[in-house]
């Protein structure tokens, strides 16, 4: 007869195991190939419906149990398969995620990139980071780019004591709009202001393709992406998502209390003007970099700041010189934190 604690052994491997199965089965190969697969989450409904993100990942050849996450940006998505070469090469799993309304998330019924909280993103942060633990990663690193940096740093903020993750890295977050003084001034603040009222105005962001024209290599650039999941020209947006935005930069400006350590990237130089020149290649072209440097300094008590030279809007994807040395400097500064 077996004895009663081999049976509860048995029981919780036999557990275990539909789990980890389970688990697996939910991931399929992603449209970009190279050993990626795919997870789609569904999350609870909102005002607009069904809900939805895209966890992407690709583990390590050697067995880790450390973990980066990269979080992309407005009119963005994960398709940068070269991040996952640079991270898996340096020991680490990786992840990225598709926010709700994003790329692969993108579901028919919604607005591309909508939201009227940055709150909203927090639950697809959770659901991601859980299952990432629970595939076996005790050390969670998380990276934002651009909108996913702001995103990423309130979020960080807002997890106190308790934050899920073990440090994170900034990529040209979104600390402020750049449009210059008046619009920054006083239009931003009076559409914010409206939105309560008027939450569905339609805004657009500009006639410009040039940074766009700059990471694609039918243009000038030296990448590939799906154009129905980043736009060459950004869509329009709402008044309640300029409100989202706007209010969360505020916090920021106020300052953050980040727990963990913090690594904050931006370029040397801005670029301005809607028709592509060869400086696009050389600065970020969306932001107001002396913006980023800024605030950056109000994220917390342990901040790093890398001023990339020549670096793009996007740093890991600018030229071949400067993004390397841009990952050089991320995996010496990880191996200097205590994780």
């Amino acid at each position: 007869m077996r004895n009663p604690l081999q049976s509860i052994r048995y029981v919780i491997v036999i557990i275990t195991s539909f789990l980890c199965f389970n688990s697996f089965a939910q991931y399929q190969s992603d449209e970009l190939g190279n050993g990626l697969l795919r997870n789609t989450i569904d999350m609870p409904d909102d005002y607009e419906g069904k809900v939805v993100c895209t966890l992407i990942k690709r583990d390590c050849e050697q067995k880790s149990k450390k973990a980066l996450l990269y979080v992309h940006g407005f009119n963005d998505y994960f398709f940068q398969a070269e991040m996952a070469d640079r991270f898996n090469a340096e020991g680490y799993n990786f992840y990225a995620v598709d926010l709700r309304k994003y790329g692969r998330s993108l579901l028919p019924h919604q607005k591309r990139c909508n939201t009227r909280n940055i709150n909203e993103y927090f639950a697809d942060l959770d659901s991601t980071i859980n299952i990432i633990r629970s595939e076996g990663n005790d050390t969670i690193i998380l990276m934002g780019h651009s909108t996913g940096g702001l995103t990423t740093s309130l979020y960080c903020h807002s997890k106190g004591d308790d934050c899920p993750v073990d440090a994170l890295i900034l990529n040209s977050p979104f600390f402020k709009f750049n449009m210059g003084g008046i619009l920054n001034e006083f239009v931003i603040p009076l559409v914010s202001f409206i939105a309560p009222f008027l939450p569905d105005i339609s805004i657009p962001q500009g006639a410009s393709t040039a940074y766009a024209e700059s990471l694609l290599k039918e243009f000038h650039g030296e990448w590939e992406f799906d154009k129905d999941k980043k736009l060459m020209l950004s869509p329009n947006v709402t008044t309640d998502w300029i409100s989202a935005i706007y209010n969360t930069q505020k916090t920021v400006w106020n300052g953050l209390d980040i727990k963990v350590p913090v690594l904050a990237m931006y370029s040397d130089n801005s670029v301005n003007g809607n028709k592509w020149s060869i400086e696009f290649m050389h600065g970020d072209a969306v932001l107001n970099v002396k913006d980023i440097a800024k605030y950056s300094q109000n994220l917390g008590n342990n901040i790093q700041r890398l001023k990339v030279v020549g670096g793009m809007h996007d740093l890991l994807c600018s030229k071949p010189e400067v993004r390397n040395k841009v990952y050089k400097f991320i995996f010496k500064w990880l191996s200097t934190i205590s994780c």
